[in-house]
Order: structure tokens, then sequence, then C-alpha cells
């Protein structure tokens, strides 16, 4: 195992399985489990769960690569999120997206180098009316511009520094 898995949220988590893993099911909760400690899913930390529930770390994968709530990389600081939605998309979400790509130079599901941004896309936020909008973290900016997305991002990231 990494030294990634070898601290006091792996115990943490290791002691939590123990009580999950009778449950019908298990393997949903102990990954959601696990990822409320870590914020990612490592290997490791599927070949526990895949050992604590007695089954094949490939079950356990499966799960974890079928549900989108579930992540497989490390998540950056701060979440960017992109509504593609209808109503964003037809008003240009998609440039938006583009735009912030290039810009952090990173594709959709990744995190930026400086672990300070990660990039993914939503399906509708609900806010149709402000489209075609964006997220950081729980920020929402609306009515968004592509010339407007770095600055953005930039004034976003000196807000944080």
């Amino acid at each position: 195992m990494s030294q990634f898995c070898k601290d006091s949220k792996f115990n943490t988590l290791s002691k939590r399985l123990d009580l999950i893993k009778n449950m019908k099911g298990a393997v949903i909760p102990s990954l959601q489990e696990a990822q409320s400690i870590y914020g990612y899913l490592c290997p490791e930390i599927i070949e526990l769960i895949a050992n604590k529930l007695n089954v094949s770390t490939e079950q356990v994968y499966g799960v974890a690569s079928f549900y989108s709530q579930f992540k497989l990389q490390p998540i950056g600081k701060h979440r960017v999120s992109v509504c593609l939605g209808t109503a964003c998309y037809v008003k240009g979400a998609d440039e938006i997206l583009k735009k912030i790509i290039q810009i952090l130079e990173i594709e959709e599901g990744e995190t930026t180098k400086d672990g300070y941004f990660s990039l993914d896309t939503v399906r509708c936020v609900g806010c149709c009316s402000l489209a075609p909008l964006m997220m950081i973290d729980e920020k929402l900016y609306a009515k968004v511009k592509v010339e407007e997305v770095e600055n953005i991002l930039n004034t976003f990231k000196s807000e944080n520094k």
C-alpha cells in the first residue's frame, strides 16, 4: 500500500468498513464513506473495500466507475463546473467549457497540476433563466460570456490566496 493510505484516515476508514461490511449492498455505502474521508478513491482504497467486503476489486471498481458521484482521481481545492443543460448549451456553454479547458490546460474530469482547480460538467443546475452558467465550488456565475471566463477564474484564484 502507498504511504498515502497508511495514515489515521486509513485506520478510521477500516474501522467504519467493519461496521458496514455485513449490510446488504455494502459496496456503495463503503465507497461513499471512503470518498467522504479521502475526497476520492485511490486504488489502495478500492482494494481495502474489496478485502473488507470479501468481493473482487473489479466489482468494487465497476461500481465506483459506473456512478458519477465517485471520483477516481484527486479533486482540486476548488471545483469548476459548467452547466451543459439545454438552456445553457443553447446559449453557449460549450464554448465556455472550451475556454476553461484552454485556460486551465485540463480536460473535463481532470485536476490542474497545482491541485487548485478540478473541472467537470453538470446537466442542469435549475437556473435556466441565468444561462449560460458556471460554478466555482458553490458560487454561481450567471449569463457568462466566453471573454469573461479568464477574469472569473483569475478573480476567484486571487480571492482565495
